[in-house]
């Protein structure tokens, strides 16, 4: 990255925040969630190395906001499109949630804010102790975008495939990986072959559609991010939610979003919006123009 590409005074606060939080977190369960003290000093330590956790996690995700901050933002928003239902569904389900707890506490409108701050909190400390969502949100998108993107992608662009195999090539080889959960679905379905089949067909159909447009942003971009991103956020939403039988506003949310997400989904990957700094070229790996690239005479 170029020098002055983030304002100093803007370095010095982020840096000045990030130390702040670093040292907050770790009184954060006693003085907001008003836990008590742990009764041993493992069980305090384990506290507090999950609190650094979290903000080292923080931290890291707060850089990338900060410096190359289109690789996150964009393909972050451009997803989210397609959960605009389950989005809105949540937001409902929320609402109703704070609206039950003013009408039986009989709080102000100050006492719900701070109830779900607090029920946000808890809900953030209880995701950084659970190892399944450290398998779901962090090391999974990161290991399988390494190697079904930042590998693969590569890999079959200088293998000489064109652009559109490779966007549909890679994600079949991401669906295969996955075949090892029949056996785990076969087990819950009581060894019932037929709906197995069922459930891990319809769960490669959804990744090889997933894998081609992380393969799609990965190319496109040039940046690993965007892929990264869009991984977490779909593991963290599931299937996006298509209508709700009591509440329509849902189903014209997924449709406005999905609308959206086609009419967005080229402006928003432009490879100029990712590379704007590179010499010469649109992106690091020169197919992102989508011809064919110069030849190298070296």
């Amino acid at each position: 990255m170029e020098e002055g590409a983030v304002s100093k005074p803007l370095a010095a606060v982020a840096c000045a925040a990030m130390a702040l939080s670093y040292v907050a977190i770790l009184y954060a369960p006693t003085l907001v969630l008003r836990l008590r003290p742990p009764p041993s000093v493992k069980d305090f330590m384990i506290r507090r190395f999950i609190c650094a956790a979290t903000s080292s996690l923080v931290s890291v995700v707060f850089c990338y906001l900060i410096l190359p901050w289109q690789a996150v933002v964009f393909p972050l928003s451009l997803t989210c499109l397609m959960y605009a239902g389950s989005l809105v569904l949540k937001s409902l389900l929320l609402i109703d949630s704070i609206s039950r707890y003013a009408n039986s506490s009989g709080v102000t409108a100050c006492g719900c804010i701070k109830y779900a701050l607090k029920s946000l909190l808890e809900w953030g400390l209880s995701i950084t102790s659970n190892i399944l969502a450290w398998r779901n949100y962090v090391v999974a998108p990161l290991t399988e975008e390494l190697v079904f993107r930042a590998c693969m992608v590569p890999l079959l662009l200088c293998g000489g495939f064109k652009i559109s195999s490779v966007i549909f090539l890679c994600p079949v080889f991401f669906s295969l990986a996955h075949l090892n959960h029949f056996m785990e679905v076969y087990s819950k379905q009581n060894y019932n072959f037929i709906k197995s089949f069922l459930a891990v067909g319809f769960q490669l159909g959804y990744t090889l559609i997933f894998g081609s447009y992380a393969s799609f942003l990965f190319i496109r971009t040039g940046n690993l991010l965007a892929p990264l991103v869009a991984h977490i956020c779909c593991n963290f939403m599931g299937l996006p939610v298509l209508f709700s039988r009591s509440k329509g506003i849902v189903s014209v949310a997924f449709l406005a979003g999905l609308f959206g997400f086609m009419w967005l989904l080229f402006p928003l990957t432009q490879p100029d919006l990712y590379n704007d700094r590179t010499n010469n070229c649109k992106c690091w790996h020169g197919y992102c123009s989508w011809s064919e690239p110069v030849k190298s005479s070296l």
